[in-house]
């Protein structure tokens, strides 16, 4: 999900890092389609040589797309996961590696965030369906006809692992990927991975994951250019983490006020509360087009971290130090501050705004910490909490004006624009009294406006002409009515938020300590998570709200460590932890009765209707769900009877998967791998020459495309797949210069002829 107006602030503070795609288009010739040859040099003076995939971010919107008419059936929404793939494919040109990544379980701490947006689609599935029927009643109780029947809704819990349109899913992008490999020669020579739902883990961090593991072997190639595909602005953060010299994010260019279709009639140009039945028009002669779909015409964007990387140097570089300026230390301490204003495992604190300038406020009190203090926040993923501690009280010393300076902004919101005003200087038509007359001159008349308006804002001290505030007001409100309390800029804040939100008093200096402790491990998990990976499955936020930063007292020795060895839950052990009651078809027929049964010992998990405080933001999306959390212990312990009643096929969906190699017949690898399936061999290294020094284990597939299979979709040629495992060790920052490895400057410019090795002695003595 990522984290809220992070993009927006980025982009537009730092606005060369954003470069629009070049991208080339199939042709026609009598009416023969021709792609695009990706065998050529990329377009974009830039050659990448690995493409990872966030497939969620493909999923989302090939399955309910906002703008479009949705897929009819689940065929045509694979196809459209397929040709989105291959644009971003024909865009970006990898010529090592494509990594595809589906979000499999995720830790405990993302659960609860999955659980709110699920619950929230839910009821907002529901609601639709009540307004569609109140409107189709209101346009035939006026005498229009009735829309075309409206299929019904897709439920988008299903795109979570242990479903059946998940399991449907990575048996489709099997065959796709052989398919092209088979098919494109662009393809050549390329290695795909397809870590899909059954693999553990979030998508973004899998492929985090890969990197870091690649990059902690001997034979890693520094120059190695990445680029990633995914919507989320932690995408960002996550490509910062990795130290990689060459990473660049696309994305698809955000463009505000798109049109979207009527929920009810389909038709673009009216929202459903203005639907008036009126019949589809017919698209061709004789409406043949009707069941095509449409092609988006979003562009893409490229977002260089490279040139933010330039950015940052210049912002945190920092004179006058008692020690080496360490750039890549600085990094580190910036994504760990970005924390403070967003993420999807901690609720951001409650002064702290992006819009209201919150990071460049944070940095500022950075640089003073680490000249007093010697030493920078974060080191190798761990985090210095004295000197975390000493950025929150310089927060809570300014809370106070913070809160009061929000308020003034919302004040001035709230009267709009200064040209928007309301009594004698509220807009009046042009002409006498009542009746307008044509603008003779507008630019004389435009003047005379804006003169008329100087006057009254000198008068009423208002903005410039067209200045319009836009910050956002965090105003308390009572999470179990509408009923707004008293705001945080007044006297008594902290008490009446402590009381509001936890329902504890302010002086209970014993419960604040727990919520700060909990608030201080979660900073601490989020940064292991970013830069070693998940320290535990189990840890979550056990409150729906952030302490203030004047409550991080003597947190020192709040964190020691997070529990060893902890496991993730199995695909539909999360179903049964994160899906409304609404959603339970998705699960066997005694696991959804647990949801639904009133004797069920877990029922309080799923209630029908629940709470959302807006906690001063505008939207019903912003605010906070109030969701009971989930006890893991009796969930399990009511799992424990339901277990038994699984089918075979219930039980594989179940289970846990590793990633998925392919690659075309003619790459050096396919002999090795077919050597193995003749000799049975299992748990055998695979030769990092011969793959693009990609290093792991590999296991061998159930269920491996070797030969020619003919089926109805396709013709599968020879190619391979098996299971793989990446090595243990993971490269942590600073590593590279360890073992007498010298700092690398890397090298500009891409060798379209890189040779590839052949097997060497060393290949076949990995046999046994």
């Amino acid at each position: 999900m990522g984290v809220p107006a992070f993009f927006r602030w980025l982009s537009r503070k730092y606005a060369s890092i954003i470069v629009h795609c070049v991208e080339e288009k199939g042709k026609e010739c009598n009416g023969v389609r021709i792609p695009v040859d990706t065998t050529k040099p990329n377009p974009n003076e830039v050659e990448f040589d690995n493409l990872y995939l966030d497939m969620n971010g493909i999923i989302h919107p090939c399955t309910h797309p906002e703008d479009k008419a949705a897929p009819k059936n689940e065929d045509e929404m694979m196809v459209a996961i397929f040709e989105y793939i291959d644009r971003l494919y024909n865009i970006v040109r990898p010529r090592r590696v494509l990594y595809m990544a589906i979000d499999g379980v995720a830790p405990r701490a993302k659960m609860n965030q999955q659980r709110s947006r699920r619950f929230r689609a839910s009821k907002e599935g529901v609601e639709l369906v009540e307004e569609k029927q109140r409107i189709t009643e209101e346009i035939l109780g006026r005498g229009y006809v009735a829309p075309d029947e409206i299929k019904e809704r897709f439920d988008s819990n299903c795109i979570t692992p242990g479903t059946e349109f998940m399991d449907n899913l990575a048996q489709c992008l099997r065959y796709y990927v052989a398919d092209r490999l088979s098919n494109d020669p662009g393809w050549k020579n390329i290695t795909v991975l397809l870590s899909d739902a059954s693999v553990p883990g979030e998508g973004e961090h899998k492929i985090m994951d890969y990197i870091r593991r690649q990059r902690a072997q001997p034979n890693h190639d520094p120059n190695t250019h990445h680029c990633l595909c995914g919507a989320d602005a932690d995408l960002i953060m996550l490509g910062l983490a990795t130290h990689e010299p060459n990473f660049t994010i696309i994305r698809e260019e955000f463009k505000p006020n798109k049109p979207r279709p009527c929920a009810l009639c389909g038709q673009i140009g009216h929202e459903i509360k203005d639907c008036q039945g009126t019949p589809r028009e017919k698209k061709g002669e004789h409406d043949e087009f009707a069941d095509s779909m449409p092609v988006s015409e979003q562009e893409f964007i490229f977002i260089r971290l490279c040139v933010l990387r330039e950015y940052l140097a210049r912002e945190l570089t920092m004179a006058s130090l008692p020690f080496p300026f360490d750039f890549e230390r600085s990094i580190d301490d910036w994504v760990f501050m970005c924390f403070f204003v967003g993420n999807d495992f901690l609720p951001h604190l409650p002064s702290l705004e992006i819009r209201e300038g919150a990071i460049d406020r944070l940095v500022t009190i950075y640089k003073d910490v680490v000249h007093k203090t010697g030493g920078y926040l974060t080191e190798n993923g761990y985090v210095n909490l004295e000197r975390v501690e000493l950025i929150m009280q310089a927060v809570g010393v300014a809370e106070d004006n913070i809160f009061k300076k929000r308020k003034e902004d919302d004040a001035e919101q709230q009267r709009g624009p200064a040209h928007m005003t309301t009594g004698q200087f509220a807009p009046q038509a042009l002409g006498r009294r009542d009746r307008p007359e044509a603008v003779q001159n507008a630019r004389h008349q435009a003047f005379d406006m804006r003169m008329q308006h100087n006057k009254v804002r000198r008068a009423a001290r208002l903005p410039r002409w067209g200045q319009c505030v836009v910050s956002m007001t965090l105003v308390s409100y009572n999470p179990y009515a509408s009923i707004p309390i008293r705001g945080l800029w007044e006297e008594g804040w902290k008490q009446r938020y402590y009381k509001t939100k936890f329902d504890v008093d302010v002086s209970d200096e014993d419960f604040k300590k727990k919520v700060v402790r909990s608030y201080v491990e979660g900073l601490c998990w989020v940064l292991r998570y970013y830069y070693q990976g998940c320290a535990s499955w189990k840890w979550y936020f056990p409150f729906h709200y952030a302490p203030f930063a004047s409550d991080f007292k003597d947190i020192k020795g709040l964190f020691t460590d997070f529990e060893k060895d902890t496991k993730p839950f199995k695909p539909l052990e999360q179903l049964m932890g994160v899906f409304p009651a609404a959603s339970g078809n998705f699960l066997p027929t005694t696991w959804r009765s647990l949801m639904s049964t009133p004797e069920s010992s877990i029922i309080d998990f799923y209630p029908d209707d629940f709470a959302i405080d807006l906690n001063g933001k505008k939207y019903a999306w912003q605010g906070v769900a109030l969701l009971p959390f989930v006890d893991e212990r009796r969930l399990r312990a009511a799992l424990d009877d339901v277990y038994p009643d699984l089918s075979p096929e219930e039980e594989r969906r179940n289970s846990l998967g590793s990633d998925v190699l392919f690659m075309q017949k003619s790459h050096p690898l396919a002999d090795f791998i077919h050597e193995l399936y003749r000799t049975e061999s299992h748990e055998v290294r695979k030769p990092p020459k011969l793959c693009h020094g990609i290093l792991g284990t590999l296991n061998l597939d159930d269920n491996p495309i070797l030969e020619l299979v003919q089926t109805s979709l396709l013709s599968v040629c020879c190619c391979c797949c098996c299971f793989v495992r990446m090595p243990d060790k993971v490269l942590k920052p600073g590593d590279w210069e360890k073992g007498n490895r010298q700092p690398w400057r890397p090298q500009l410019g891409f060798n379209s002829n890189r040779q590839q090795a052949h097997l060497d002695q060393s290949g076949f003595r990995a046999l046994g």
